[in-house]
């Protein structure tokens, strides 16, 4: 048994969300578990659930387990939290929940923390589809450029780490208001 009210569930491909869910760890005091561990059990112990990955090609990683555990979760209060290299974009955000948290997961709020960049750690197949996203928007004006393809442009080639505990205070401030804030 736990003596925390808050679990984090998270899916981490390059390591951007697993940072993000050790830092709630180590700021509210709660569990964390990756998304391969979890189990439909785990969250009766729990008043809170989150549920954290990142963003690839505008959906979340591990959000159908979310789905697929609704009705099991539905009573929590429950959060997801997204990481992804861009910088935040609201109109983005919004998409990304229109198309991921639909119908009744449509109430659940999303969050936003920038992740990190390093195409030396991506796999073959996601560092072919930058390359490819990477030519399609170089063809275009770099005066029309969204944040996230003026993001992607200036990264190649290059390792990033945005990460930072800034992007988790709405996040905190939501599952535990009465909290103090953020520490170091």
């Amino acid at each position: 048994m736990t003596d925390t009210d808050t679990l984090v569930v998270y899916k981490s491909k390059y390591g951007a969300t697993k940072k993000y869910a050790q830092m709630l760890k180590d700021e509210l005091g709660c569990d964390i578990v990756e998304l391969k561990d979890f189990d439909r059990a785990f969250p009766v112990i729990y008043d809170n659930v989150i549920f954290a990955g990142g963003i690839y090609a505008g959906g979340i990683a591990g959000i159908n387990v979310l789905r697929k555990n609704y009705d099991t979760l539905r009573k929590k209060n429950l959060a997801v939290f997204c990481v992804g290299a861009s910088p935040f974009d609201g109109n983005a955000l919004n998409e990304v929940k229109d198309r991921c948290l639909k119908g009744e997961l449509g109430d659940i709020p999303l969050f936003y923390g920038r992740g990190a960049w390093d195409e030396s750690a991506m796999g073959l197949k996601d560092r072919m589809m930058c390359r490819i996203l990477q030519k399609a928007v170089a063809k275009q004006d770099p005066s029309t450029y969204e944040p996230w393809m003026e993001a992607l442009m200036s990264a190649m080639g290059k390792k990033c780490d945005w990460i930072d505990r800034k992007y988790l205070e709405p996040l905190i401030d939501y599952i535990a208001p009465d909290h103090s804030g953020l520490s170091g």
